[in-house]
């Protein structure tokens, strides 16, 4: 017997874990903006954009699974028809920001940028090549493993090049993490997975290496710029480079040192970080909540991922539970790196906290996402004797 409660279809544990994350995102974004002057009010602009995300989720939320599927090409091709013409578009329309075009200006809106929607366009992409490949395979081998090993790895080159092009080394990091993560879950043989995967793990230790103890060669053979490594430098030593490439990650640091267990309290920031409320939003947290604002907003994050997991877990449809997979993987990548750069354990990538950094085509790009949740769990049907239990859904 179908349940046709609205209200009981409603993602209402969502909807709550989204409402702290905007309480937590305007109180931070609004405290940063205060320590460092800014002309431009960015709390009530993120105030906006969430409320914007919210007409994305609203609209995200009409579509099934098979419509998703029957629209997954035309959103790729989409995505892909945006990278291409940022690229061709001239400056005037998409200007060069920190030496990458990676934006387009919107007259009285700001700037979009496409790449956060191409994240969600590719896990679409790459849920729907998974689905196709298992219907269509009557005999699993290691030879069908490849070829849809091949075929995933296709689909992510395309979009990867084009922002490599710009160049966004952070976004293009992400699409590699929703491909890591997807391949996972796809049901390839770990006797591909494996040596793949080691193999990727040395090829970044090797180059890591290299960049430490013999950047000359990279410098000769492959005509790398040895500036081109500051950042990894920056990470390494962060007190020696502190007046130039290490001097945000020596003022996170600080920042979040100097919060110690419970912080100074909202507002009594002392540490200025110059675009805090974008890339280093934690930073901020650390400061004024310490430790436990800190860990306050990773609970967030846990509780967010929990819940996609649950959500991949009640549908039926492997189309949904590989987008599940595929946001997951998103997150995940998105939280660490943020996170992780702002405490020394990774080095700096302009890659921003998912709903807590500043950024109207970031919140914008991960709300389309979460709307592709809600949808899962509102469109979701179970029947009596549905998986051998008598459920009412």
């Amino acid at each position: 017997m179908e349940n046709n409660h609205q209200k009981d279809r409603f993602d209402w544990s969502l909807t709550l874990i989204l409402f702290l994350f905007f309480l937590a995102s305007c109180t931070a974004i609004y405290s940063a903006q205060e320590a460092a002057q800014y002309h431009e009010n960015f709390f009530i602009k993120q105030i906006f954009w969430y409320f914007a995300g919210a007409a994305i989720i609203f609209i995200s939320l009409l579509f099934d699974s098979e419509q998703y599927q029957r629209l997954t090409w035309y959103l790729y091709g989409f995505g892909i028809l945006l990278l291409i013409s940022i690229i061709l578009a001239p400056e005037s329309i998409a200007p060069l920001r920190n030496g990458a075009k990676s934006w387009f200006i919107v007259p009285h809106l700001g700037s979009i940028q496409p790449s956060e929607f191409v994240k969600t366009f590719l896990i679409l992409a790459l849920s729907r090549i998974i689905v196709s490949h298992q219907q269509n395979t009557f005999m699993k081998s290691l030879g069908s493993d490849i070829l849809l090993l091949f075929k995933m790895g296709m689909v992510t080159a395309l979009p990867l090049g084009f922002i490599m092009l710009q160049p966004d080394l952070g976004t293009a990091l992400v699409l590699l993490s929703i491909l890591t993560g997807m391949i996972l879950v796809s049901g390839i043989s770990w006797k591909i997975i494996t040596p793949l995967y080691g193999a990727g793990a040395s090829l970044a230790g090797f180059i890591l290496y290299m960049v430490i103890k013999k950047p000359e060669l990279l410098e000769k053979y492959l005509k790398v710029q040895t500036y081109q490594f500051n950042r990894i430098y920056a990470w390494i030593d962060p007190i020696n480079n502190q007046s130039d490439s290490g001097y945000h990650l020596f003022k996170s640091l600080t920042a979040i040192g100097s919060g110690l267990l419970t912080g100074k309290g909202f507002g009594k920031r002392e540490v200025y970080i110059p675009e805090s409320h974008t890339d280093f939003i934690f930073s901020v947290i650390g400061e004024e909540y310490g430790f436990i604002g800190g860990s306050i907003i990773v609970g967030l994050f846990f509780m967010l991922i929990f819940h996609l997991i649950r959500t991949a877990q009640i549908t039926d449809d492997p189309f949904n539970s590989y987008i599940c997979a595929g946001i997951i993987s998103m997150l995940t990548f998105h939280v660490f790196q943020n996170i992780g750069m702002t405490i020394q354990v990774l080095p700096i990538t302009g890659i921003p906290l998912p709903f807590m950094s500043y950024g109207g085509s970031s919140l914008m790009g991960n709300m389309f996402a979460m709307g592709l949740v809600y949808s899962i769990h509102y469109h979701h049907r179970e029947y009596m004797f549905s998986k051998g239990i008598f459920l009412r859904g």
